[in-house]
């Protein structure tokens, strides 16, 4: 078996087991919430797990790591927050409701292990970079994956920042955020998210990852065509009236200055 073989199997045996007992906690609980708080943290599991096997550490697994940490911590956090005390999300709780008593194994494999297989796939990038490392000295393409992170980590964490504290507001209620980093895209936090993972993707390939493009071009699709953009926009014009007129000027996932009006 070689060393590459070895980190990816063993990443996906840990991810296997933690996704199996998420989901049956899930299923206690009835709530499949639950493993979307394990998304971010998800990675930093796999990005630690690969930085292990290829100890001693050069600076740009180190440097993968802990932007991954830092990238995945956040994103649990916010999500543990902004669910804290709310029931079931709607998704889920749909797919409860058209599968009814059969849900709880349908689960596993439309939720849990669908997600595990996205994650796994997700962080190829840190997973060959860890065992790739060449040329071991940190180069440009290096710094430019670290600015694209920077730029991506900033839209997403402030972008989140900015939509909580407008939807804590009871005078926003079915109001629409046009203001700050929502003024130029509406979708600030999706953007940030698939900025960080070309960011990283550019670090790996540095390290002779190149040919784990397809992981950063299938998180980017399903930002924008699955659980993202297309996803929340399929609904959120019915709850907010002001919503079609905010579509109409702003982008939908690049930044760019508004339209007139």
């Amino acid at each position: 078996m070689t060393a590459l073989t070895q980190v990816l199997a063993l990443n996906a045996a840990v991810i296997g087991v933690t996704i199996l007992t998420l989901w049956v906690v899930a299923t206690v609980r009835r709530d499949v919430s639950i493993v979307d708080l394990f998304w971010g943290c998800g990675f930093v599991l796999v990005a630690w797990m690969s930085a292990a096997q290829s100890f001693p550490w050069s600076g740009r697994i180190s440097l993968l790591a802990w932007l991954t940490t830092v990238w995945g911590l956040r994103l649990s956090w916010h999500l543990a927050r902004r669910n804290h005390g709310r029931p079931e999300d709607a998704r889920y709780a749909a797919m409860r409701a058209a599968h009814g008593t059969q849900f709880w194994w349908i689960s596993l494999f439309s939720v849990f292990l669908l997600q595990g297989a996205i994650l796994w796939f997700v962080s190829l990038p840190l997973q060959v970079a860890a065992v790739r490392d060449v040329p071991s000295r940190m180069t440009s393409v290096d710094a430019l994956g670290a600015v694209v992170w920077s730029v991506g980590f900033m839209f997403e964490s402030i972008g989140d920042w900015q939509l909580s504290r407008f939807q804590a507001d009871p005078a926003n209620a079915g109001r629409v955020l046009d203001r700050g980093l929502w003024r130029y895209t509406r979708h600030p936090n999706y953007f940030g998210d698939c900025c960080v993972w070309w960011g990283l993707y550019l670090i790996a390939a540095s390290a002779g990852a190149t040919w784990t493009v397809a992981s950063p071009i299938v998180m980017t699709l399903l930002l924008l065509k699955v659980s993202g953009v297309a996803l929340l926009e399929r609904t959120i014009g019915g709850r907010r009236p002001d919503y079609m007129a905010y579509r109409a000027r702003t982008n939908a996932f690049f930044p760019g200055p508004p339209k007139p009006d």
